[in-house]
């Protein structure tokens, strides 16, 4: 899933710029250098699509190269088709490779850092799984409560299909931690793409202050303090 967003030319390093940084990370291998990656994002404080695959390479230990295009502004798309082929934010360039969309590039990233996925077979099954759900489900609670990482603004009144959300929300979360959980706070215990997917969940619960269960209230704030976190929500304008 993807994201649209726009900024002046030249505020944004061109493609060429990105090669050099590049070719210099590569340059540098040799000393045991983390991988550079380069992520095109949109504004952090809505991006919940950007955020997703930028916690997994900043957990993973990646170096990461940012590219930030302000959302809904008038030249948004022409600015993200200078590097994105779907005109949608986020997108991955490494290597020379162009990946776009949350998933597939959060995929990409566990062939660079496996520790990603969790070990175990069935819990990377489980994982899999659950990162889909999130990347095609939960349209509800998308719309009525899209991510803005910098408000906070309690919710009065639960709909039913908003309700229906949160309660399948909940349910996936206690079953994973439950079942796959030791080890950690995160889903399956250590952080995984599964709490990458769902870190903007947390951010939507903490601005809407929407009614969670203790677990569920649990796993947010182990979400919520990673230091990658932070750096994003005080990075957003």
């Amino acid at each position: 899933m993807t994201q649209a967003g726009g900024v002046e030319k030249s505020a944004l390093p061109d493609a060429r710029g990105i090669a050099i940084i590049e070719a210099l990370f590569r340059a540098a291998k040799g000393r045991h250098m983390a991988p550079c990656v380069t992520l095109i994002i949109g504004t952090r404080r809505y991006s919940s699509w950007s955020l997703r695959p930028w916690l997994a390479a900043k957990q993973a230990g990646l170096t990461v190269t940012e590219v930030e295009i302000p959302l809904r502004q008038p030249q948004t798309r022409a600015d993200i088709l200078q590097w994105s082929p779907s005109g949608k934010v986020p997108c991955l360039i490494h290597d020379g490779l162009t990946v776009w969309d949350s998933l597939a590039i959060c995929e990409y990233l566990a062939e660079l850092a496996p520790a990603l996925w969790p070990a175990d077979r069935a819990a990377r099954a489980v994982a899999r799984a659950v990162s889909a759900e999130m990347h095609a489900g939960f349209q509800t609670l998308r719309s009525l409560c899209p991510m803005d990482v910098r408000t906070i603004a309690p919710m009065t009144g639960i709909t039913a299909d908003l309700q229906a959300d949160l309660d399948r929300l909940q349910t996936l979360w206690t079953d994973c931690r439950t079942r796959f959980g030791d080890g950690g706070p995160f889903l399956f215990g250590r952080f995984s793409i599964a709490d990458a997917m769902y870190a903007p969940v947390a951010t939507r619960c903490r601005t809407y202050a929407l009614p969670l269960t203790p677990l569920a209230e649990s796993y947010c704030r182990a979400v919520l303090d990673l230091p990658s976190m932070r750096e994003w929500i005080e990075a957003a304008a």
